[in-house]
């Protein structure tokens, strides 16, 4: 922790001196044109030298002032000599609230201007304070470590960002508000001012303006001890995410985990393990209760159950033993398990390409080269099928073999039975050719023409 008597722009220097970049690479700040961004623009026009700096802006369109906001960014970025580019916003989805619906399209779109720039470091003004903030709101809802580790002074978030190739940093996240505020003073840093912040009904706004103010009379300095405790957080984290690590590598195989794997961990570790473990698929870390409710079901669910349990990012099923997170389905990507899909089938042809995407089937056909294959002129002149099955279909996969429903394949192949309603079958009118997870159809099987070609299905 740095001593309170650290100038800013030693603090800040010394902070972008650690960052993992190169000489020279481009820097951008996040400025919404309130004073701790604005502190933020000019210490790095100030103290960074030889590399290009961008300011990008992001308009939400909540305050009837936000013209005026963005008008202000771009008449400083101006006089500073800093190239401006700015974002307009609409929070269409506000179900988790303004302020976090807010949040995410904000950065959203500042990755959108990273990449469009060629900026790979991205600097956001939080300080010491924000940080307590984060803190507190994090104990408020009952977080973890994770949650109580707070902010990490730089950090790949790809979640936030849409890439992991974009670095976030925090580059004052030990300086005080008060020394923003002291440091905008002396030098005259112009700025706006957000009524929104003073709105004590949002959640930051509350903490900032009752919970802290007393927190600072009672306890003096608090905010460097709450930064310590996070510290002691991220240090404890990072050992139960390695320990996940170890434990996810000990039961996964083929993406999914064995039920005995889970049943043999006790309660807390078998917790870590999951939460790790949907962490790394993307999914959305699920309340502690679902996550209870979830493992007694997958523990408890007699053999041979095929168990699904619903999260909003996700499915979770059981099959054969294992745990497995699957994708939720696109509203137009098969029936229900076992059921036929009876939409129209869709026509199409085949001029050589090397793949076809079928997004409404959620995936990919490719034509690959082969030594036993359809023949690739004979394929070329025919109307080609795509559909889901629609009950019926039989396939034959070599001379030797006989020729069986795609439902007795399966049922032979394992596949999972929520599988089975995504994978397409390709035909001619009248002939199956192709079923993706079981093969092509021997009866057009060529051995002897020039060129021949093999189906092969991939889901996205």
């Amino acid at each position: 922790m740095k001593s309170r008597h650290t100038s800013l722009p030693q603090v800040f220097a010394g902070e972008v001196s650690r960052l993992p970049r190169e000489a020279g690479q481009p820097i951008a700040i996040a400025y919404s044109g309130g004073l701790d961004s604005s502190v933020l623009l000019h210490l790095a026009r100030a103290t960074v030298d030889g590399a290009p700096l961008f300011a990008f802006h992001i308009h939400h369109g909540l305050s009837p002032s936000a013209d005026a906001w963005e008008a202000h960014c771009a008449a400083e970025c101006e006089k500073l000599g800093i190239t401006f580019a700015a974002r307009r916003v609409t929070l269409a989805d506000r179900k988790s609230g303004t302020e976090a619906s807010a949040r995410q399209a904000r950065y959203a779109a500042l990755g959108e201007l990273c990449r469009e720039h060629g900026v790979a470091l991205l600097l956001t003004a939080h300080h010491l304070d924000d940080q307590a903030e984060t803190i507190l709101l994090q104990l408020a809802r009952g977080a973890g470590p994770a949650g109580l580790s707070g902010m990490d002074a730089f950090n790949t978030a790809p979640g936030l960002l849409g890439s992991a190739d974009i670095l976030l940093a925090r580059p004052l996240l030990e300086a005080s508000r008060a020394q923003l505020e002291a440091h905008a003073s002396a030098h005259g840093i112009a700025h706006i001012d957000d009524e929104s912040n003073s709105d004590t009904r949002y959640a930051r706004n509350a903490l900032r303006h009752t919970v802290m103010p007393a927190l600072a009379v009672a306890f003096p300095g608090y905010q460097e001890r709450f930064a310590r405790s996070a510290a002691h957080a991220r240090s404890a984290q990072r050992l139960l995410t390695e320990l996940a690590e170890q434990d996810l590598q000990a039961g996964l195989a083929e993406g999914s985990i064995a039920v005995d794997h889970l049943r043999a961990l006790g309660e807390d570790r078998r917790n870590n393990l999951l939460r790790h473990w949907f962490g790394v698929r993307g999914i959305r870390i699920p309340s502690a209760a679902w996550l209870a409710e979830m493992i007694a079901q997958l523990l408890e669910a007699r053999d041979g159950a095929e168990l699904l349990v619903t999260h909003p990012d996700c499915e979770v099923r059981r099959h054969r033993g294992r745990v497995h997170l699957v994708p939720k389905p696109k509203e137009l990507a098969g029936a229900e398990e076992d059921e036929y899909d009876e939409r129209p089938v869709q026509h199409f042809r085949w001029n050589g390409e090397a793949s076809i995407a079928f997004p409404d089937y959620g995936g990919t056909l490719h034509f690959e080269p082969a030594e036993e294959g359809i023949a690739a002129d004979w394929l070329q002149q025919q109307q080609l099928t795509i559909s889901f099955r629609r009950g019926g279909e039989r396939v034959k996969l070599a001379p030797n073999r006989p020729t069986r429903g795609l439902k007795q394949h399966h049922q032979s192949l394992g596949t999972p039975a929520w599988e089975r309603s995504r994978l397409p079958v390709v035909g001619i009118p009248g002939r199956l050719l192709y079923a993706a997870g079981i093969g092509m159809d021997c009866h057009y099987v060529a051995t002897d023409a020039n060129f021949r070609v093999a189906l092969r299905w991939q889901a996205e």
